[in-house]
């Protein structure tokens, strides 16, 4: 497990109430989107890591895949240098525990976009681990990957 204090960054968020809605804005997106749990955690760790230098730019946030015939969203992919998937992320709620559902889903859209880097949070507990296609082995991180620029 990785030791990240998400919270630390609360302070940073812009966060905004239209009638009885609130939003959080997602500076990726740019754009305010309802505050879900989910949402809290992803917009927590893009300022984690945004502040461990992973440049905006090179973050994209829940777009669609095709994985065997149906449409999935991913929560975060960070690419490296040459536009390629570098860090796949699976955001879930804090309440929402970490399980082999949560690896198996973030391992079924790896498939196609194969980054080299997994990593599944729920804002408590952060998993990440390396993954040698060559070799078929995963290598579990104690640290997130320093951004590839």
């Amino acid at each position: 497990m990785i030791d990240i204090n998400l919270h630390q960054y609360k302070d940073q968020l812009k966060i905004k109430k239209e009638e009885k809605t609130v939003l959080i804005f997602d500076q990726i997106r740019k754009k305010y989107i309802v505050l879900q749990p989910e949402e809290l955690v992803r917009q927590l760790l893009i300022l984690h890591l945004i502040k461990i230098g992973y440049p905006k730019e090179k973050i994209q946030v829940e777009k669609g895949l095709n994985i065997n015939g149906l449409m999935r969203r991913f929560d975060i992919v960070v690419y490296d240098s040459n536009f390629l998937p570098y860090l796949l992320i699976e955001c879930k709620s804090h309440t929402v525990p970490i399980s082999q559902d949560t690896f198996d889903q973030i391992a079924n859209y790896n498939v196609q976009l194969r980054a080299p880097y997994l990593l599944v949070t729920n804002g408590v507990q952060t998993y990440c681990c390396g993954l040698d296609f060559e070799n078929k082995n995963i290598n579990h991180l104690t640290a997130i990957p320093k951004a590839k620029k």
